[in-house]
């Protein structure tokens, strides 16, 4: 059975999800020296951001990844990572998945590289989930789709070009996969909408990752997951 917390509207949803990013980033820093965020795109979580901003924590010992990556330059208004340090803006250290100014084709060393620096596991990932049911850039009907959504994939990264473009960001993607975001120690999904919380409930049900990807998050993260949700 799916279990989500409710929350009344998408200001009450920020604060928790900010409470829980810095009690996660807080508690890692303390015990590792370091902590390490992996955080969706998107506006649903974007006040949580802000707002995590706000809090005394040593900066300079946090390391933020995108959880995936639209191939445009950094200075293109579709870039999350872009997106993150606008709305973070702390000293923190921004890893990317993408070249500054992507000219080739897309490809995995900038995301490879990013990763290897990172020491241990990442302790969190904030992910956030679209209407047809995608999470990070894992898109029905993507090429290659079912090996990056392999809970046991050796790859951490891969290229994703959607089957059909989303309308309002038309760009191939790099995006963690699925076994990739599972190493992570704490899973949160966030979400806003009834037609989300539709989807959402549709994929717990019939478990068909190929039409609905989350199900394959779902699926395999297990109590690690969090899910959040507001109208």
């Amino acid at each position: 059975m799916l279990e989500l917390h409710q929350h009344r509207n998408p200001d009450t949803l920020a604060q928790v999800l900010t409470e829980h990013l810095a009690g996660l980033a807080g508690s890692a820093i303390r015990r590792r020296g370091e902590a390490t965020l992996v955080l969706a795109g998107g506006t649903t979580p974007v006040p949580a951001y802000r707002r995590l901003a706000q809090h005394d924590l040593d900066w300079s010992r946090m390391n933020i990844l995108p959880g995936d990556e639209r191939w445009v330059p950094h200075s293109h208004p579709a870039c999350n990572l872009s997106s993150l340090r606008n709305a973070i803006d702390q000293p923190a250290r921004y890893l990317p998945l993408t070249p500054v100014a992507p000219q080739q084709e897309p490809d995995l060393t900038t995301a490879q590289h990013s990763l290897r620096s990172i020491r241990g596991r990442p302790d969190v990932c904030l992910l956030g989930m679209g209407s047809d049911g995608h999470f990070a850039s894992l898109f029905p009907g993507a090429p290659g789709l079912q090996q990056a959504l392999d809970p046991a994939g050796k790859e951490a990264v891969a290229v994703i070009h959607p089957g059909t473009l989303p309308l309002e960001a038309p760009f191939a993607r790099i995006s963690l996969t699925l076994s990739a975001i599972l190493e992570c120690r704490m899973l949160i999904l966030a979400l806003r909408g009834n037609d989300k919380r539709e989807v959402l409930e549709q994929a717990a049900e019939h478990d068909e990752a190929s039409r609905y990807p989350v199900a394959a998050l779902l699926q395999h993260a297990g109590a690690r997951l969090d899910i959040h949700w507001s109208p």
